[in-house]
């Protein structure tokens, strides 16, 4: 592997060390040039402190809170320093208010608010949603967008599933013969879609990843962060609404506010399922979880003339995690939401299995294409210390968008979207696995049973009706 690492001369601050935390810190370590010193981990858990010691990383075993954050952390950081914000339950708005403040920069590979919010009933819905999360942070951006780099939700998906989905596209232009100039704007990215005939994009991701010891009764097991799966779990489904839709869900509601390019469902993503498609497993059910990048890429690839909305995809997450995640969320279901008594990550104990994370782009004049990464967890060990196949992949997108930051220091607030794709695609394929695309005929009603009444579009195929399980 030929690592040309990027020179970096201040401290960076690793907030958080579960799976990714640990998965990311050698990479850090390969791909940027700077002394273990230069580094302190701060972590409202010390079990896992032997790993920092064996790279001789300090560590600082400490809960950060609204309360302690501003004290704490101003005094670690100071200008030109990174803060990578890996933790759940810490306000990625106030995190990036006091990085500005202090010009630093800063990633994280989640929009979070303060810990307690998401699950509050008492909370109204829409404040509950990545939609607001994601307004309130781009609304910090700076007029002239001179700002210190922060770059916010930037790890697998959100992250690189936005730079899979631009190569999807140019190659599909390829592969039906469409020649238009290289996008290079947004607008020019818009109308290369637009002219595709894309109507339906999914995040659509397989875990199949599987341990030698069963899940147990009461047990929330996961490839990743148990709280934050829960959290995203318990949201309200979200999904970029295209222009093409014409059946509005009946528990779907608008946004008053912002750029509109998303909905959200009166009911938590994870008892919203829908029919989407991966490479090796074929046709299956995903659970319509609500993700930054389902809203991202549906404002990023609308057309527009003046106030008129010309073109926009229907943008969703679609995700089937690994066997005991999915008894994890029934259990949780069986009981009103409510947490489970234990929370385990599969990492080490992990025996086989892939995680295959792509974008299925639909509509077009090849009917459906996946393109993504396809990793096992004997690649993911063989490559990176302290890795699963999933957060590996996570760990990967963080490091690139580190990576990037640095040599961009002066960048403001930026998303996934606003990166340079081949540029984040060429620091982080060396830990995917297989990257690759695959055609299929399938859409969401191919091979539809016969022997129940469906209430389908069967003239159009990719309207969201048609998608979702009912």
């Amino acid at each position: 592997m030929n690592i040309q690492p990027v020179e970096f001369r201040r401290r960076l601050l690793l907030l958080g060390f579960g799976c990714v935390g640990q998965g990311v810190l050698p990479l850090l370590l390969r791909h940027i040039a700077m002394r273990p010193k230069q580094l302190l981990i701060i972590s409202a858990h010390d079990t896992d402190k032997l790993i920092a010691d064996s790279y001789g990383v300090s560590f600082l075993a400490l809960a950060i809170t609204q309360d302690n954050f501003q004290t704490i952390l101003a005094s670690q950081l100071e200008q030109g320093d990174i803060l990578l914000n890996l933790t759940v339950g810490v306000s990625s708005l106030a995190l990036i208010e006091l990085c500005r403040a202090k010009r630093v920069l800063y990633l994280d590979t989640c929009l979070e608010p303060w810990s307690g919010v998401l699950l509050n009933g008492e909370v109204p819905i829409e404040a509950r949603t990545n939609y607001a999360q994601r307004e309130r942070v781009l609304a910090m951006r700076s007029p002239i967008k001179n700002g210190p780099t922060a770059v916010v939700a930037h790890g697998a998906n959100p992250g690189l599933i936005s730079h899979f989905l631009k190569q999807a596209l140019l190659n599909v232009a390829r592969d039906t013969g469409l020649e238009v100039p290289r996008p290079h704007r947004r607008s020019e990215w818009a109308h290369l879609a637009s002219r595709l005939g894309v109507r339906a994009i999914h995040i659509a991701e397989r875990d199949t990843q599987t341990a030698a010891v069963p899940r147990r009764a009461g047990q929330f097991i996961n490839t990743w962060s148990v709280d934050a799966f829960i959290d995203e779990a318990c949201q309200p489904s979200e999904l970029g609404w295209g222009t093409h839709e014409r059946h509005f869900p009946a528990d779907g509601l608008r946004h008053t506010s912002g750029s509109c390019a998303a909905i959200y469902l009166n009911r938590p993503g994870a008892s919203t399922l829908v029919r989407t498609w991966t490479p090796a497993f074929g046709p299956m059910l995903g659970y319509l979880i609500t993700h930054a990048e389902s809203i991202s890429i549906a404002e990023y690839f609308t057309e527009s003339e003046g106030e008129n909305i010309l073109y926009r995809p229907t943008v969703n997450y679609a995700y089937r995690p690994c066997d005991d995640a999915v008894l994890s969320l029934m259990e949780l279901a069986d009981r009103n939401w409510q947490h489970l008594a234990q929370g385990h990550i599969l990492k080490d104990d992990i025996v086989q299995g892939v995680d295959a994370l792509g974008v299925l782009i639909m509509g077009h004049r090849r009917v459906s294409y996946w393109y993504g990464s396809q990793l096992s967890i004997e690649q993911a060990r063989a490559l990176c210390p302290h890795n699963s196949a999933t957060s590996l992949q996570i760990a990967a997108g963080a490091m690139a968008g580190v990576v990037w930051a640095i040599r961009n220091p002066e960048c403001d607030i930026v998303e996934p979207d606003d990166l340079p794709f081949e540029e984040i695609i060429a620091i982080s394929r060396p830990y995917l696995g297989d990257v690759q695309g695959f055609y299929t005929d399938w859409n969401p009603l191919a091979g539809r049973s016969s022997r129940f009444v469906e209430d389908t579009v069967a003239e159009d195929p990719w309207q969201f009706k048609n998608f979702r399980v009912t």
